[in-house]
């Protein structure tokens, strides 16, 4: 664990340099134990990839207190860390249709596989949310089985539609909005994934685990989706 200095009211807590399952699961506890312990100095938390971003009120402490408060809890609950099994996982249905599976045809001629085989790739794999951000409730999910991973789009759209689900080398994406975006699209959720009016505005937070069903046509319709291109 390595914590550096931003700025006067703000410091990251690094736990790595690499993408991994272990070291999202640190910043997830981390996240929970900085925000039970040190609430009377914290004002906001980011957290992502290996890191936690962590804005204090720097009229009540400096950086130097900050980073002793900060060591003193993650050595105490790092030796209670949660066991990862018992993180939230969310099953999102996802409709891998023609009408808004917009890529599914360029991940097929990039991958050698025929469209069931990248359906049933991407809809069997257990994803961890790694980041949020770009916009807001944007998850960054990973890892993509590397059978269908892919670049992104050399020109992104000027538009991607709500619900969108994307593949962009090796990590997946639920679009919550409509919004410019370069992600190879595969197909579509109904479900809704940010809620202005909750408290924690996304459907998924930094460390719970995402899983695809993969549904069709009519099950998508019924469950509220829209065909629309926006």
């Amino acid at each position: 664990m390595i914590i550096e200095a931003v700025n006067e009211s703000t410091c990251i807590v690094y736990f790595g340099d690499r993408i991994s399952d272990d070291i999202a699961g640190q910043v997830k506890w981390a996240t929970e134990a900085i925000r039970q312990n040190l609430s009377d100095l914290v004002i906001d938390l980011v957290p992502s990839y290996t890191s936690v971003l962590v804005c204090y009120d720097a009229d009540r402490t400096d950086r130097f207190g900050i980073a002793s408060r900060l060591r003193k809890a993650l050595s105490e609950e790092e030796q209670e860390a949660p066991d990862e099994s018992a993180s939230s996982t969310i099953e999102l249905p996802v409709y891998y249709g023609d009408e808004v599976g917009l890529d599914l045809d360029e991940v097929c001629d990039y991958s050698g596989l025929s469209r069931d085989e990248v359906v049933r790739i991407h809809s069997e794999q257990t994803y961890r949310v790694y980041a949020i951000g770009f916009s807001p409730g944007f998850a960054y999910l990973g890892i993509t089985d590397q059978r269908i991973a892919l670049p992104r789009k050399a020109t992104p759209r000027q538009k991607i539609p709500t619900g969108s689900v994307g593949i962009a080398g090796s990590q997946t994406a639920i679009y919550p909005s409509a919004t410019p975006g370069g992600w190879q699209i595969v197909g579509r959720t109904p479900q809704r994934m940010i809620d202005w009016d909750s408290d924690s505005l996304a459907l998924v937070s930094v460390g719970d685990r995402v899983r695809f069903r993969s549904i069709d046509r009519q099950e998508y319709l019924d469950l509220g989706g829209n065909l629309d291109e926006f």
